[in-house]
């Protein structure tokens, strides 16, 4: 149900270019006159500018830019996904939050937001830098009716939502590197994390962790990452509104997963390869048992990764290391 916050904003938003009196307000909202005083004083809060003149009303003069729980909620085109959006200036990470409120029977869509991340992690728990209002640090929480062992196909769809966003609405080319980094310029902009609370043959829920770097200059990048890490802001040189990019993340992601569960995985597998970076080139395969060099022949069905052999054999692999850069960065899948 749409808040009577959202609707004020949307009456308001409507009547832009005149003034709406509050008498207007208040028998469209069916609250006091009062109660829209306090709700244009919440708006003002968020970064919204009000103007109020006597015997005219009230009209909207500049839209605020910053992330909140009202601002994120405005304007965003969605059925399901972020109809709850839980915002903090600051948590340990919002995976950890987010598994909180899922085992707390959060609703399937519930998104977690933060402007900063203490203790932000990736996958195999290593750190992620989650500097205060430089990127977007979110989770979702999802309750797919699918088996357990399908869940890693949600980390390559969404995946592949991040990489749609930056090609259509930024104009910036991702590459996607197997099975979670997207790419821009061969060094990581984004990383996805999926954890589940599951039996053996259903999910309880599903936790999507989204870490992308939005407007961090190159002094902000860790000195130890600064080889293999960047941001939109380095390589788009514009700064970019985290507000709307993540509403465009949510926007795309959902008919995505709608598409998902009604049709399955074979749409999400070929945009996947589409953007995947290295596919039909060689990389070294490190396991316990040996190394060696094969192509890589993109994704599985299931997800797995796809490696063609010397002899011409397509081999399936779920757990190695792997050599992307020869020498270079190596992932533990």
């Amino acid at each position: 149900m749409e808040s009577t916050r959202n609707k004020l904003i949307k009456l308001l938003a409507e009547n832009n270019s005149t003034y709406i009196s509050g008498e207007q307000l208040s028998n469209e909202l069916h609250i006091s006159r009062a109660a829209i005083w306090k709700h244009m004083k919440k708006l003002e809060e968020d970064g919204y500018r009000i103007e109020g003149k006597t015997k005219k009303g009230y009209r909207i003069t500049a839209y605020p830019s910053k992330t909140s729980e009202n601002t994120l909620h405005w304007g965003l085109q969605t059925e399901w996904l972020g109809n709850k959006i839980i915002h903090r200036h600051s948590v340990t990470s919002t995976q950890h939050l987010a598994h909180q409120l899922a085992s707390e029977n959060a609703l399937h869509g519930t998104v977690v937001i933060a402007d900063e991340q203490t203790e932000g992690k990736g996958r195999m728990n290593r750190p992620w830098h989650s500097s205060e209002n430089k990127g977007i640090w979110m989770s979702i929480i999802l309750r797919p009716k699918i088996l357990p062992y399908l869940a890693p196909q949600l980390t390559l769809l969404t995946a592949t939502v991040i990489a749609e966003v930056f090609s259509k609405q930024l104009g910036i080319t991702p590459q996607i590197k197997w099975p979670n980094d997207v790419l821009i310029n061969q060094k990581k902009v984004a990383g996805i994390l999926t954890e589940m609370q599951a039996e053996q043959d259903q999910i309880q829920y599903i936790v999507i962790g989204i870490g992308i770097n939005v407007n961090h200059s190159i002094n902000e990048i860790p000195e130890d990452l600064v080889n293999t890490a960047t941001s939109l802001h380095i390589a788009s040189k514009e700064e970019r509104p985290i507000k709307d990019l993540i509403q465009q993340i949510l926007q795309t992601f959902e008919p995505t997963y709608n598409q998902y569960i009604t049709n399955g995985f074979t749409e999400t597998k070929e945009k996947w390869e589409s953007y995947g970076f290295k596919i039909g080139q060689d990389i070294k395969v490190n396991t316990m048992k040996k190394n060696w060099t094969a192509k890589f022949d993109g994704i599985a069905n299931d997800g797995a990764l796809l490696i063609e052999n010397d002899d011409g054999r397509i081999q399936k692999l779920y757990s190695a290391e792997i050599d992307w850069f020869g020498g270079g960065d190596k992932n533990v899948n």
